[in-house]
């Protein structure tokens, strides 16, 4: 296959990832966009992107640019790009149902020439040990023979309108020297920050679960520096500033670690260093440190709240935030959970406000009810656990004041001055 053999490409899975790629390809090539829930394929028809990556001008206006949830309409593609999520399981193991449906999806449609080429976020060697060996199996075709294969690990920062999927630098890689010159040559046209060509499929994948492994590990790191100075009554947020003084000092704060990379990448990297009986100690260290640090924040908001000596049993604190990041619709794999379940155990009514979030996907997934508003006047304690933009523009005077004279609040993301608060990471 040559570059100007590319008629149509077919993307497989339209969330974060898929649905602006599609769009990006939409604009020059015949581009069909799949997925198996006809909710989102319904939005999508007519311009609404729940996940807000994508403004309805960009999907209606977009020439090129079909959405399906009809499998038959894979048939006259030549180019498959897989996109769908690569979760863990309650065990923290990886969780390839997805990844290896959609193989068994593409299977039933690639023909003799065809480049398959995956996007979603998985250990080193899993393209080539899971998902080669399903699509030749049911396609009867043959690596390198029959069709190629390619891996250019997505690199989508939900919410982020800088940093777009054309203005990050794209790595890609093939199954041979040819079909790793036509997946670069393809991204090349459409990715304006440019790309970077990796020697091997392996190569391109342990790339991409080291990005957010190496974020998850120093992450930690300064979590657990914040616990430190708890302890020792030192304000960590002027630590790092001091700190930051140094030109080679990297600029990571503490905080929750959720969402669907950093949270959940490490974990396909570990899983494959045990299956070659290597234990890694950093990573699952950082690993358990970032899982716990929701415990952390209820434990010290509870401490602070006796020290004010405001009644724990029975108390309401309300949890500003819940989505993985600030303004983001996305809940998966929020740790604002551990919170609310942590504080749970206490007998505490706990309210949940955040304007950014879907209330009935909340309700779905956690079985919490999310208020409509904010009740003033009703809480001994408020912890502003994700810094929408909505909350800033508050300020920590509206926030004080929806709480009782006698109360504590906890900026945990420490976007007020620590004279605005009562506590900080």
């Amino acid at each position: 296959m040559i570059i100007d053999d590319l008629k149509n490409i077919a993307v497989i899975g339209l969330g974060y990832v898929g649905l602006p790629l599609a769009v990006e390809f939409g604009k020059k090539y015949n581009t069909v966009g799949f997925d198996i829930d006809l909710a989102r394929i319904r939005d999508l028809v007519g311009g609404v992107d729940k996940t807000l990556e994508c403004s309805s001008a960009d999907i209606l206006l977009c020439p090129y640019l079909k959405f399906t949830s009809d499998e038959k309409a894979l048939h006259d593609a030549n180019v498959f790009i897989v996109t769908v999520p690569t979760p863990i399981d309650s065990h923290n193991q990886p969780d390839l149902t997805p990844l290896i449906n959609a193989s068994e999806l593409v299977a039933r449609y690639i023909s003799q020439g065809d480049l398959v080429i995956y996007e979603s976020t998985v250990y080193p060697g899993a393209t080539e040990e899971i998902c080669v060996p399903i699509l030749e199996i049911i396609s009867g075709l043959t690596l390198n023979k029959g069709f190629t294969v390619g891996y250019s690990p997505e690199r989508i920062n939900p919410g982020d309108r800088t940093h777009t999927v054309t203005k990050i630098i794209k790595v890609t890689s093939g199954s041979d020297e040819a079909s790793a010159i036509v997946v670069d040559k393809l991204y090349s046209t459409i990715i304006e920050a440019g790309t970077f060509r990796a020697g091997s499929i392996k190569v391109a994948e342990a790339a991409k679960v080291i990005e957010n492994t190496q974020r998850d590990v120093n992450i930690a790191l300064i979590n657990e520096l914040a616990i430190i100075f708890n302890k020792l009554n030192i304000d960590t947020n002027e630590v790092l500033e001091a700190a930051g003084t140094k030109w080679n000092f990297l600029p990571f704060k503490p905080g929750l670690v959720g969402g669907h990379c950093i949270g959940v990448d490490p974990y396909y990297l570990t899983h494959k260093a045990q299956s070659v009986n290597y234990q890694p100690e950093v990573i699952l260290s950082g690993r358990r440190i970032n899982d716990g640090m929701g415990r952390y924040v209820a434990a010290t908001l509870i401490r602070a709240m006796l020290k004010k000596d405001i009644s724990v049993n029975g108390s309401s604190i309300l949890i500003m935030g819940f989505t993985f990041k600030e303004n983001c619709p996305d809940i998966r794999n929020t740790r604002v959970i551990d919170i609310v379940n942590e504080l749970n155990e206490y007998n505490i009514d706990v309210d949940v406000y955040d304007p950014c979030c879907n209330p009935m996907d909340v309700k779905e997934h956690f079985n919490i009810d999310t208020l409509p508003e904010i009740l003033v006047g009703k809480y001994d304690a408020a912890i502003i656990a994700v810094p929408h933009t909505q909350f800033l523009d508050y300020g920590a005077t509206f926030i004080r004041g929806v709480c009782k004279e006698s109360s504590v609040i906890f900026d945990l993301k420490s976007v007020f001055s620590k004279h605005d608060t009562d506590l900080r990471l």
